[in-house]
């Protein structure tokens, strides 16, 4: 066998020559050699005896593509196999945790780890490497190769919020495969907020009975406003326990929020003593709006009884040694107008409301502690002073983050900047024009974005970077009242998130990325996922070479070449108002052949007047100095028909407009 290199090299190497194997995140390192491994029904997987987890999921996968679970045999079995996937575990310990070698000849698939999630992992590049859909003959061609790799972070998370709006189970457990497809390995399930509690408590039947449903929703387009519909919902703990134990087979740690002293309005409700009953007008409820709201646990011994037996029970559903305790938006104006919790600062000597939550949050600690438990939270955990063994989620920027690892806290980052993908993945505009079922929260992150993130800031020394654990994005639920929704704004930006957490930064290449990404989203539609489509950066070009002039000032970055460059997402902006014999002009890189119909079509909704041209001509011309009128702009457009030959195509200001200007597209149709 002839190899194609003579050693070990970078993927991003590959990039270079040809196509880069659609595998995401992307390997440590890879060599291809000559051939492929002709993978059938025939083929069946040898493994060793303490990897009969992960050979029964390679199995089953394979069952897609072969139209049958693949034969599995522990490697004590001494049975002839002429067509093998070897799945063993590297007693030298030679393989970082967590990592794989995976070696495909035309002989064989071999699969060697340190651990079982190593294992795992290794399955999961496997599974990339084969065609997304059944081929019609149920064989498939694995490329020839040697891949040696292992996570950058050993945190590699997701966060789902499932107190806003409540997914069936098995919703979770299709999420909980999305992160396995993608090697991260830590699912934080955010389970409790002000509009619903969902995790079955049996020691407060309550909980779920009353703080589990809500008397209304707002509507998608109105977040002021009710759709008067009873909602709610609560997974049991033999739900949950079915879920952990899905998660735990796949090499995924569940990561339980139970959220507090803030975001409690809905066990409040439930149990009007825990809340700070002792203000004037103590009404709690479980919340119908989004947003923040004032009701906080009262820092009372009742309240840390209360704190102990939920964390107690669920500490018994999940083996996590990280319990999250949320910690943030926690008002504190309840605490200072309460004579009690005045009297407790008093006693304490806690000058404010922000020591109040230093201390209510290192009386959580000391619980989970004796549970043999660690805690982290968000990074208002900091406020008044962090508790001694604390990790911080930062959310709010990276800077609580930066303080907590100089102060030799442990940190997982996960900035609102980069990873929250509750924010649209388009420009809002370009999404609510589909419909108000596209609504989000706020804010625009493109898969870009995502990726250009490095969880290590530069403020930190190699030392202080140790301490970061590692990455998550976060899936707040607000706007997201199916699961289908959910999907819409995870993928394929999950895609992006894997890489930066597993991938080194010095191996990232957001070109060498998105073209692997073209075969993963194959793999997310023959998955039936409802994903969205990756908003590429425009850059400052026609779609064919053309040329493009104005006489207008331009917006930001809305260049005139982006009304000719075959997307309907991006548009050229006037960045003034318009003069008479302003021009926007396209000049086509090759003569039109024959007559052919021209429509431009301006203004859009990202202004909120409309940016229509008011008063225009559509012209053309074959010499560039003589013009033809061929249409007036009505209502924003004109359409008319380019006679054979046109060189130039012209929209012509005729009359002064206060408005700017927005043109979407130039369309030409085919002749």
């Amino acid at each position: 066998m002839k190899s194609i290199t003579a050693t070990l090299f970078a993927v991003s190497a590959l990039a270079s020559a040809a196509e880069p194997l659609p595998i995401i995140p992307k390997p440590v390192e890879i060599k291809t050699l000559d051939g492929h491994f002709p993978l059938s029904a025939n083929t069946a997987i040898r493994h060793d005896r303490r990897l009969a987890n992960e050979a029964g999921l390679l199995s089953a996968d394979l069952a897609k593509i072969t139209g049958s679970p693949a034969k599995t045999y522990a490697e004590e079995l001494r049975i002839h196999l002429p067509s093998q996937i070897q799945i063993d575990l590297d007693e030298t310990k030679s393989i970082p945790p967590s990592g794989y070698r995976l070696e495909v000849t035309p002989q064989g698939i071999r699969i060697l780890a340190t651990d079982p999630a190593g294992a795992f992992h290794g399955t999961r590049t496997l599974i990339q490497l084969l065609p997304p859909t059944k081929p019609a003959n149920g064989n498939a061609n694995v490329p020839a190769l040697q891949i040696s790799d292992h996570p950058r972070f050993q945190w590699r998370g997701m966060m789902l919020d499932v107190g806003r709006h409540f997914y069936p189970v098995e919703d979770i457990k299709k999420f909980i495969d999305a992160l396995a497809f993608h090697k991260l390995n830590s699912f934080h399930w955010h389970l409790t907020e002000d509009q619903g509690w969902r995790i079955e408590i049996k020691k407060y039947p309550k909980l779920t009975e009353v703080g589990a449903w809500r008397e209304s929703t707002p509507p998608y387009g109105n977040r002021d406003s009710d759709d008067g519909k009873r909602y709610g919902g609560f997974y049991t703990q033999e739900q949950i326990r079915d879920i952990v134990a899905y998660a735990t087979a796949r090499h995924i740690n569940v990561v339980p929020e139970i959220d507090m002293p803030g975001h409690m309005a809905a066990a409040i409700a439930a149990y009007p003593q825990l809340g700070n009953s002792d203000i004037p007008g103590y009404a709690p409820k479980v919340m119908t709006r989004w947003g923040v709201h004032p009701y906080t646990l009262a820092p009372t011994e009742e309240v840390f009884q209360f704190v102990d037996d939920v964390f107690t029970e669920v500490c018994q559903l999940f083996p996590s040694t990280y319990i999250h305790m949320g910690g943030d938006e926690a008002p504190k104006d309840q605490w200072e107008n309460s004579p009690r919790v005045r009297e407790l600062m008093k006693k304490e000597n806690l000058k404010d409301g922000h020591e109040v939550q230093s201390y209510f949050v290192k009386r959580v600690e000391k619980i989970l502690e004796a549970k043999g438990r660690k805690l982290i939270g968000w990074d208002e955990i900091r406020e008044g002073g962090l508790s001694p063994k604390a990790t911080v989620m930062s959310w709010r920027g990276e800077a609580g983050g930066i303080a907590s690892a100089k102060e030799g806290h442990d940190v997982v980052m996960a900035p609102n900047s980069h990873t929250y993908f509750d924010h649209y993945q388009a420009p809002a505009a370009t999404e609510l024009a589909k419909g108000l079922q596209y609504e989000a929260i706020t804010g625009f992150l493109p898969i870009d974005k995502v990726y250009s993130y490095n969880p290590t800031p530069a403020a930190l020394t190699p030392e202080q970077q140790k301490h970061i654990l590692g990455v998550q994005a976060q899936l707040w639920s607000e706007y997201f009242k199916d699961y289908k929704k959910v999907e819409y704004h995870a993928f394929p930006r999950i895609a992006a998130l894997a890489e930066v957490a597993w991938t080194p930064a010095e191996l990232k290449n957001y070109d060498d990325f998105r073209t692997r990404l073209e075969t993963i989203l194959k793999h997310y539609d023959a998955a039936g996922i409802n994903r969205a489509q990756p908003f590429d950066p425009p850059t400052r070009k026609t779609r064919d070479g053309s040329t493009v002039e104005t006489s207008i000032g331009i917006y930001q970055n809305h260049w005139p070449e982006l009304a000719f460059d075959g997307r309907p997402d991006t548009f050229f902006w006037a960045d003034r108002e318009l003069k008479q014999n302003d021009h926007l002009t396209l000049t086509l890189a090759k003569p039109l052949p024959a007559p052919t119909p021209v429509t431009i079509t301006t203004g859009g909704p990202a202004s909120k007047n409309g940016d229509k041209l008011e008063n225009g001509k559509l012209q053309s011309s074959t010499d560039g100095s003589t013009w033809t009128d061929l249409a007036t702009f009505n209502d924003g457009t004109a359409t008319a028909t380019a006679p054979a030959g046109t060189r130039k195509i012209r929209l012509l200001v005729t009359a002064p407009q206060t408005n700017w200007l927005i043109i979407h597209e130039i369309t030409l149709a085919s002749p």
